[in-house]
């Protein structure tokens, strides 16, 4: 499967922010025991960078991206740190541009029909929604899916275990990106356990919702 198949076959991407690059192991070992071999670590902290590096060498199989990127050098760092994909909350073209040069699977937020347009045009074929309830939900997505029918989406922002069903029965939408199975709190008390819990309830709503 490529990346964009294996994204999907997840359903949920864990949105992480990580504040103390110590967390980054026993949370990706919460989230692979959990079923859900992925995560989308936010570049919103100096842990970022050594939290991507720490987790894709203890879990190399993982799928462990880089969000919130907001320039091209945050992109190489995060690479180079072992991201496997690149996550940005608006189309950032020279972002996007780097990553296709590169070969580097990466997902640009879009809100607005010219958005999709340089999505297409660029052959992309899997766009965040960001930030998806604010910005119309669902139906937003169904708006802009009717004339950009190669695009599908991946919405984050707002989120959770009681809206996802809503999202995840739309054959448009291959995946929702998620912080409700991750959420701060837990990971700065160290609470992996219950982190995992959440994480195979996410994995079980899933599998509900798709059959």
């Amino acid at each position: 499967m490529d990346m964009n198949e294996r994204i999907a076959a997840c359903g949920v991407v864990p949105v992480v922010v990580l504040e103390d690059a110590k967390d980054a192991k026993p949370l990706a070992e919460a989230l692979v025991e959990g079923g859900l071999p992925v995560a989308e670590v936010t570049f919103r902290t100096a842990a970022a960078e050594e939290s991507i590096r720490i987790m894709a060498e203890a879990y190399p199989d993982m799928l462990v991206g880089a969000g919130t990127v907001l320039s091209v050098e945050q992109a190489q760092r995060a690479v180079n740190a072992g991201a496997k994909f690149i996550v940005s909350p608006g189309f950032d073209e020279e972002v996007v541009d780097w990553c296709l040069a590169n070969n580097v699977p990466v997902y640009p937020g879009i809100i607005t029909p010219s958005e999709a347009t340089k999505a297409v045009k660029r052959g992309l074929k899997i766009v965040k929604f960001f930030p998806a309830e604010q910005f119309g939900g669902v139906a937003t997505i169904k708006a802009l899916a009717a004339p950009f029918t190669t695009l599908k989406f991946m919405p984050t922002g707002g989120i959770n275990a009681k809206n996802i069903r809503d999202y995840l029965t739309n054959s448009k939408i291959i995946a929702c990106g998620g912080s409700w199975m991750v959420k701060g709190d837990l990971v700065k008390a160290g609470d992996f356990a219950k982190i995992k819990e959440l994480v195979k309830e996410a994995v079980d709503l899933v599998m509900e919702i798709r059959g």
